[in-house]
């Protein structure tokens, strides 16, 4: 005899089969898989794939002498001395493609791919084809760059930069040679130093670290890498970790990390940004406001006599008072506390 619970059961087993086979069939389907003509390996092996359609890059460097000496000092100009990559298409023939027609053609430039030309879109696809599989690079398509047209050679340069480390003169004053972190200025092949790759953009953030006080970034001692990831990610403004925005912030300053057994509600849940500019304010503590108590009392309300009334006592929030006008000078742990819900000492 057929149940109610057997005939539930039995419909449950034939969805999960049916469910199972359409998903098989859809990554079986020939019309969702690339081939290797429409997506080719530039890491693929020599004697497969790859054929006399190949040159060399001593064969660009007739004609492309400058751009051979460049590369040649760069990650990507040393990649055939790795035993990893040993049998796979290495130099510039990895990057631009077989070279046999374009050579023959007397270097006719639509026989070979030209990344001037190229949408910035199509230019990071080719870069992505070996820099993917990171944590770093994985996210980059769903970035806000992606989004709007900011592609891999818009910062970085596949034949190197053309000039080599400088030193910061000074951790304090902006000098001549304070390109943003000069000393890794060729770091990751970077076209100019990081900050001034990310200012050139997003020149709002430049007047903010010229303020009074501020994080260290035109001084050298932190890059916008530190707290952000170019490339992508799933926090608001691309920031680093994927644990939450204020984990950027947390990594240097270890003391407000936590948990605690008593949390601040506005950091819990909005975060650091609530109270603090992140990249830089003009009153100390990079905070919003210049008085600390009118930076609490945007929240705390409903504060007995904050105001001074002759008709009510004064307590122990009366503003009459210079000492009771600081709110951190009692509730000193205001990040946090494992020992009073106020957070006292």
């Amino acid at each position: 005899m057929v149940t109610a619970k057997n005939l539930k059961l039995t419909v449950l087993f034939t969805f999960s089969v049916v469910l199972l086979l359409w998903i098989a069939s859809m990554f079986a389907s020939p019309s969702i898989r690339l081939s290797a003509s429409e997506m080719p390996d530039p890491a693929a092996k020599v004697d497969s794939y790859l054929d006399d359609r190949y040159v060399g890059s001593e064969t660009c460097k007739a004609c492309h002498e400058d751009q051979f000496n460049a590369v040649a000092k760069t990650t990507h100009g040393k990649l055939g001395d790795l035993p990893g990559w040993k049998g796979k298409v290495v130099g510039c023939e990895s990057c631009h493609g077989p070279g046999k027609e374009h050579v023959e053609g007397g270097g006719d430039k639509t026989k070979i791919k030209v990344f001037a030309g190229m949408d910035s879109k199509a230019v990071s696809e080719s870069c992505l084809a070996c820099h993917s599989g990171k944590e770093a690079h994985n996210n980059f398509r769903r970035g806000d760059h992606w989004r709007n047209n900011i592609g891999c050679t818009d910062c970085h340069s596949a034949h190197g930069p053309s000039y080599g480390p400088q030193r910061p003169g000074s951790m304090t004053l902006i000098g001549e040679a304070a390109e943003q972190r000069p000393s890794l200025a060729n770091r990751a092949m970077l076209k100019n130093s990081e900050p001034q790759l990310c200012i050139g953009c997003h020149s709002e953030t430049k007047a903010q670290f010229s303020k009074p006080f501020h994080h260290k970034v035109l001084e050298g001692t932190m890059t916008c890498s530190d707290c952000h990831n170019p490339h992508g990610g799933f926090e608001s403004k691309q920031a680093r970790l994927a644990l939450g925005s204020d984990q950027a912030c947390v990594r240097c300053h270890t003391q407000m990390q936590g948990p605690f057994v008593f949390e601040h509600a506005a950091l819990k849940i909005e975060g650091c940004a609530t109270c603090h500019s992140p990249h830089g304010s003009n009153n100390p503590k990079l905070l919003k406001r210049s008085s600390v108590r009118q930076l609490c009392l945007e929240c705390h309300t409903n504060i007995e006599n904050v105001e001074l009334d002759p008709n009510i006592p004064t307590g122990p929030h009366t503003q009459t008072s210079i000492r009771t006008q600081n709110c951190t000078v009692c509730h000193s742990q205001i990040h946090g506390s494992n020992s009073n819900k106020d957070f006292f000492r």
